[in-house]
């Protein structure tokens, strides 16, 4: 089969590869019909995760079941699912308290207690290193989905592709950075970043009772999208300081709610980068540090941006002083699915709407081009996989 794998940093090309083959009882096998780019696949391409070997990436996919473990019930051949992007056994200690993303049988080489960029990692992700569990990702045409009675679920019928493909992970990420936040009703939410996941995270804000809701970027063109998908204020943090703007649309006070949904690959400077080198980090707390100083005292920090490395200037004594709850981590997508699928269901919500370019399987190298440097205005990249 055809599939896209990383090689080395900068470098993915389209190669052919050994087929998928069902290795344990719950597992199956899924003709990909649909599957993206997403910006954490690059952290892998800009070497920003580590990985040595080649390696099939992709974790936002759905498809068609064409093999079936022997101790599989929930599915037959023939049938549609769409699979959230964490891999976990639905029943360790971890993912009996509804923390999947923990698991403690899906990364079997690298799972422990301690955490980090190299050391002991948390449950397995499709397509996201040897870190995460080495599982080959849905950039291809056939993947193989452990733990499948857990898992995937099924697609209703009167639902496209188009209509659930981003249940697998930018939307529940997006709901999860709300989620935790509690909101009561009427809050004001700030969205550090206008990518795929910011403008979910807008669109969750909505959905969960905010009454005002802002999105911060420096690409203008994807403002432009927060604005038509998500109907929300904007800020160009190039042109205006956020922090202040923020604040003096709050009364001084500052959002209610702040959403890193940037990560480490914020923009930020020659100095700062030459830290990083120094420091051993990998990227800048530029975005988490902005949404630190824009949210009120007493308010919430969500971080769904990544993280990959350990910081030096982490503002803690700024958190404390302020009383701030924080909450990061990948987002526990088994938890959410099911209720974002209702609400796709019943059009409270529409998800397509943030795809700017399609491409067929063979030209995936072209579509990480785009979407790293920000080319003719990508915002999300769906591959076709039969067009191979």
């Amino acid at each position: 089969m055809k599939a896209l794998r990383f090689h080395h940093p900068k470098k993915v090309s389209v190669d052919e590869v050994d087929d998928p083959k069902i290795e344990k009882d719950d597992d199956i096998i899924l003709k990909v019909t649909s599957t993206a780019i997403c910006g954490s696949d690059l952290h892998i391409l800009n070497g920003m995760v580590p990985q040595a070997r080649n390696h099939v990436l992709g974790h936002e996919f759905m498809g068609e079941v064409v093999e079936v473990g022997k101790s599989v019930k929930k599915f037959n051949k023939g049938d549609r699912v769409v699979v959230p992007f964490p891999i976990a056994c639905g029943s360790c200690f971890f993912c009996n308290h509804k923390l999947p993303t923990q698991c403690e049988n899906s990364n079997e080489k690298n799972y422990g207690p301690e955490g980090g960029l190299i050391k002991e990692k948390g449950g397995a992700l499709f397509g996201y290193t040897d870190l995460y569990g080495g599982y080959s990702g849905g950039q291809a045409q056939y993947v193989r989905v452990p733990y499948a009675n857990y898992g995937p679920r099924a697609v209703p019928d009167e639902l496209t592709d188009d209509d659930v493909l981003f249940l697998t992970d930018i939307f529940p990420t997006g709901w999860s950075a709300v989620d935790w936040s509690n909101l009561k009703g009427g809050e004001t939410v700030a969205v550090f970043g206008a990518g795929p996941v910011g403008i979910m995270a807008m669109k969750s804000a909505w959905l969960q009772g905010a009454g005002r809701v802002i999105g911060i970027d420096i690409q203008n063109y994807r403002l432009d999208q927060a604005i038509k998908s998500a109907n929300v204020e904007t800020i160009n943090a190039k042109d205006e300081n956020p922090v202040e703007v923020i604040r003096s649309l709050t009364e001084g006070r500052g959002a209610d709610v702040c959403i890193d949904a940037v990560g480490m690959e914020a923009d930020h400077g020659i100095l700062a980068k030459a830290a990083n080198v120094i420091q051993f980090e990998r990227g800048s707390l530029n975005a988490l540090n902005s949404c630190l100083s824009a949210v009120r005292r007493g308010g919430t920090v969500s971080v769904v941006g990544v993280y990959g490395s350990n910081y030096n200037n982490f503002h803690f004594g700024q958190i404390f002083d302020k009383e701030l709850s924080l909450k990061t981590g990948q987002a526990t997508v088994h938890n959410y699915i099911d209720h974002l699928m209702d609400l796709v269901k019943n059009k409270k919500v529409k998800l397509d709407d943030i795809i700017t370019h399609r491409l067929p399987l063979r030209e995936a190298p072209k579509g990480y081009e785009i979407f790293n440097k920000k080319q003719d205005n990508c915002l999300k990249v769906v591959l076709d996989q039969w067009a191979a």
